[in-house]
């Protein structure tokens, strides 16, 4: 059984969106063509309440993109995004959402970024994908979506990790690259036994 994951194709994400990654809504007929290929298609979702920890806007002096620590490890400082019910944490209105089997949000926590759709960055709490994806008998997942040097890749590498034949599909995702950071992920994903394709 094999699951397409989609990471975070939310407004936010997308060209005028508060954190918008280059292309992000170039994807989005790509992404639908293949859902129909899947035996499941689970969908993920930026989902934070307003003044999350990981917002610049939180920290007294910062600025976005700059670097902190937190309790679970270092953590960027994103521009307040995908605040819980707003038009910015929508999916792109060209998603066909109506495909998706399940919608998994994440970084809800206000103390804990969530990237991965597996676990929250401390890399201890679980979102329960893991436990839909055994229940549902599925042990194969392509991931798409955005974006690629964070989200998607810390999806690939968790759920590499968790035993999962794990692939990324990266025609259909597009990257931030922030201070090298699609060359980091690429690494890592190769490095966890993820398959580029």
């Amino acid at each position: 059984m094999h699951a397409l994951l989609v990471i975070d194709v939310q407004n936010d994400f997308c060209p005028g969106g508060a954190l918008a990654v280059a292309g992000g809504d170039e994807i989005v007929a790509g992404i639908n063509a293949a859902m129909a290929s899947f035996d499941a298609v689970i969908l993920t979702q930026d989902w934070h309440p307003a003044g999350h920890s990981s917002f610049a806007s939180a920290h007294a002096g910062a600025a976005p993109y700059d670097l902190t620590e937190m309790p679970y490890g270092p953590q960027v400082l994103w521009p307040d995004h995908c605040i819980i019910g707003s038009a910015g944490a929508a999916f792109h209105p060209a998603l066909d959402t109506a495909r998706a089997d399940m919608i998994i949000r994440k970084g809800y926590n206000p103390e804990i970024d969530s990237y991965s759709a597996f676990f929250e960055n401390d890399h201890k709490t679980p979102t329960g994908l893991e436990g839909y994806l055994r229940t549902r008998g599925i042990n194969e997942v392509t991931l798409v979506g955005l974006a690629l040097d964070f989200c998607v890749n810390y999806s690939a590498v968790d759920a590499a990790q968790l035993g999962f034949r794990a692939q990324v599909r990266t025609d259909l995702c597009r990257a931030i690259d922030l201070n090298g950071s699609l060359d980091e992920a690429t690494s890592a994903m190769r490095g966890a036994g993820v398959t580029l394709a």
